[in-house]
């Protein structure tokens, strides 16, 4: 069953209003240790992301695009929310002109000092231009980062994502991302 406009847009202004809390909020200080394994990052600087790869990867039986090249930019807040949460926006860009604005949240799991794996998640506007038609405008993406970690903090990685509606509409076939990123500390 559709979303109807007035659900649509308490849902914009409840994500305007968490992404608003943290630009303002203090960083976290926690980190929580599962054995080898510990999940945030205490103080870890903000960070720009960029990335860039490919776009509609896994083609499917319906009329699309094909793949196209992937251009993205993020920036991402640091642990600023609960201690584990790190609050990110964002921009993807195809090489058909199709376009995604979007903002979410990401958990940093570290396995050693350098290796990290961040599962995320974001709700964003997606125009499709001459690229792979989404059926919404309001698109979520889920997926997760496999970085090496620097120990200046910035990190190298590749960025497995998944884009799809989540069913507010009738068309809702979902795409898949791969991209190389690399992210720097900002002071």
């Amino acid at each position: 069953m559709p979303v109807g406009w007035p659900v649509i847009a308490r849902q914009i202004l409840a994500f305007a209003a968490i992404a608003v809390a943290a630009l303002v909020a203090r960083p976290a200080a926690a980190q929580l240790s599962l054995g080898p394994v510990s999940i945030g990052s205490p103080g870890g600087p903000q960070r720009v992301e960029l990335g860039v790869g490919a776009f509609d990867i896994t083609p499917s039986n319906r009329k699309h695009a094909g793949t196209q090249g992937d251009f993205r930019g993020e920036y991402h807040f640091g642990d600023v929310l609960v201690p584990f949460f790190s609050p990110f926006l964002g921009a993807d860009i195809t090489t058909t002109g199709g376009s995604y604005v979007y903002g979410g949240f990401g958990f940093d799991i570290n396995f050693t000092p350098n290796w990290v794996v961040t599962p995320n998640g974001a709700v964003g506007w997606y125009q499709r231009g001459d690229g792979t038609p989404l059926g919404s405008w309001v698109e979520f993406r889920t997926g997760a980062e496999l970085d090496y970690k620097f120990d200046d903090q910035s990190r190298l990685g590749v960025a497995v994502h998944h884009i799809s509606n989540a069913g507010l509409t009738k068309n809702n076939p979902g795409e898949q991302s791969v991209l190389v990123v690399y992210q720097l500390p900002l002071p």
